[in-house]
């Protein structure tokens, strides 16, 4: 294949890809009754009403919020917990260190709806249920394990040499890790985070069942986008935009780690 076929088909594919996304936009800034009118690629009369109802709405703009809320406590718990595991699985070798390793993987490999009942009986029992932390921790069962696994592979890469050297210039263990350590290996915190906060966000299952009316994430809100004429779907389209955004900056401020992310792999 030329260069120039190789352009019209990589044009081919983005024009692909962005197809959904433009149709998601139009239907947006449109009303219902264009939406279900005539076919028509640009909108006919585009309006900001959508957007508006989702801004002054208690239900949309709160559900956006529970939804915030857990994914970055998701985030904050598997971080907090990854980088000293993902550290200690790096730099020392113990009594079945791998057959650990591999076990908690093993975690993630497991679909969601294996732990839906206890979870709900849990919950339920201690007063976490329709809480934001009630997903927030169900999340964590899964973003743990993959981010312990992410972060291992990342930290091995740095020579050990520059433990030694940093404990033979005096620093203690503490100032290693924090001033030196960590900065080196921002970009797997980076793609870490990344990992961490597209599970929690686009994740239905558990925060559907784990969620009532206080803590409803605003996935759940956009699968009851019904009103008494029917399905609201320039408000359905619009809540879409929105959800898009906050993965998207995500993207936008990891992108240049995430193909080294993406190709990592367990070192031996």
């Amino acid at each position: 294949m030329n260069r120039s076929s190789s352009r019209w088909v990589l044009a081919t594919y983005v024009v692909y890809l962005l197809l959904p996304l433009y149709w998601l936009l139009s239907m947006a800034v449109s009303s219902n009754a264009d939406i279900a009118g005539d076919f028509s690629v640009l909108p006919r009369s585009p309006t900001l009403a959508n957007f508006a109802e989702i801004f002054s709405n208690p239900v949309w703009y709160q559900a956006f919020g529970n939804s915030l809320t857990y994914v970055a406590i998701n985030s904050i718990i598997s971080l907090t917990v990854a980088i000293p595991a993902a550290y200690a699985f790096s730099r020392y070798r113990f009594l079945g260190d791998k057959q650990l390793f591999f076990w908690l993987l093993t975690n993630r490999m497991a679909p969601p709806a294996v732990f839906l009942l206890p979870f709900f009986q849990l919950y339920s029992a201690i007063g976490l249920f329709d809480t934001p932390f009630a997903v927030a921790l169900a999340h964590c069962l899964f973003t743990v394990p993959l981010s312990v696994w992410i972060l291992e592979g990342f930290f091995s890469g740095v020579p050990r040499e520059l433990d030694e050297m940093a404990k033979i210039d005096g620093h203690s263990f503490l100032y290693f890790f924090f001033r030196v350590f960590l900065p080196i290996n921002r970009g797997a915190i980076g793609v870490t985070l990344f990992f961490c906060f597209m599970f929690s966000w686009v994740e239905l299952l558990l925060a559907r069942t784990l969620s009532g009316s206080t803590a409803k994430p605003i996935a759940v809100v956009m699968t009851r986008t019904v009103s008494a004429s029917g399905m609201d779907w320039g408000v359905l389209a619009a809540a879409g935009v929105l959800t898009v955004l906050p993965g998207a900056l995500v993207v936008w401020f990891v992108r240049k780690h995430l193909a080294k992310g993406f190709a990592l792999g367990r070192v031996s």
